[in-house]
């Protein structure tokens, strides 16, 4: 006990529905990477990928659960709720990834030379990885904003928005990278830009958040974040033209996928996984604007 007469420990980190999800997630975690470990195995960039977020999102979930029941987050200079809400949603996204990743390549449905232990660790890794997806998402169900409930930004519909954003540019970067060919034509280097600054700035949105020092700045946060949503849409509405203009037309580009295209390594399928996500992501920041735009109203009314 301390001197005010309050516990330590916090038993409702553990006694809750959101402790039985914490608890979902390292218990889940924890047997998937055993598994990949001890038997299922992984190998190239995509099997390293999915082994990063298996070990980061049970490192850092550690981490919040312990914070959480010892009331140590206290201490630390970041707006919490903000955080943990925001990181739970990164953490289902990634996980979604690493569970459609991981059986994609390296999950086949005859056995292997040496016997099936191989591909039923796999399977196993596969389920588990799954199964952590909807601890993850309660989390998010959780403790986003309901009415009525005063919370944090992260927490509404725009903040969570905010992450899958990211994550979606974090796709599109994965994409470029991977011998995409942007750099041939003037129109694909400035999408590149947009992809950038869009990220960048959403990235700082997130990051003054889960700070706590938007009330440091000396202009209105809420609109500032309306303005730029606004700007972003526009941005990724001129990409969403661009790029398929000059990635498939017949004068700049091709438009089908070329015969004999190696698998992972075919440019063409990196332009197309940049065109639908640059799609995907104006779609989230149309929404995003509709949402900021209904929440401001709505916070006007007397």
């Amino acid at each position: 006990m301390d001197p005010h007469g309050g516990h330590y420990l916090n038993k409702s980190a553990v006694l809750s529905a959101l402790g039985a999800a914490r608890m979902c997630q390292l218990l889940l975690g924890c047997t998937t990477v055993s598994l990949v470990a001890h038997q299922a195995g992984y190998s190239a960039t995509y099997g390293t990928f999915c082994m990063f977020v298996w070990c980061f999102c049970f490192a850092v979930t550690l981490v919040v659960f312990v914070l959480d029941v010892t009331r140590l987050h206290g201490c630390m200079p970041i707006s919490w709720d903000n955080f943990t809400v925001a990181y739970a949603m990164l953490a289902t996204l990634m996980y979604v990834t690493a569970s459609v990743v991981y059986p994609v390549y390296f999950l086949r449905p005859e056995c292997l030379s040496e016997g099936c232990e191989v591909r039923n660790y796999r399977i196993a890794v596969t389920v588990c990885s799954s199964v952590c997806c909807f601890a993850y998402g309660a989390e998010v169900f959780l403790t986003r904003a309901k009415p009525g409930r005063v919370v944090g930004y992260m927490a509404t519909v725009s903040g969570l928005l905010k992450v899958v954003q990211a994550f979606v540019a974090c796709i599109i970067f994965g994409a470029l990278a991977n011998d995409s060919e942007y750099n041939r034509h003037i129109p694909t280097q400035y999408c590149v830009v947009v992809y950038s600054l869009c990220f960048a700035v959403t990235v700082v949105v997130v990051a003054l958040t889960v700070s706590g020092r938007t009330s440091a700045l000396r202009f209105p946060f809420d609109r500032f974040v309306v303005v730029y949503t606004f700007l972003a849409v526009l941005l990724y509405l001129s990409t969403a033209v661009v790029w398929p203009v000059f990635s498939f037309d017949k004068k700049y580009g091709t438009p089908t996928r070329p015969e004999g295209c190696p698998r992972g390594k075919c440019p063409w399928d990196s332009k197309l996984v940049v065109a639908v996500f640059t799609h995907v992501n104006l779609v989230l920041y149309f929404t995003d604007l509709v949402y900021s735009q209904r929440i401001r109203f709505v916070s006007q009314q007397p």
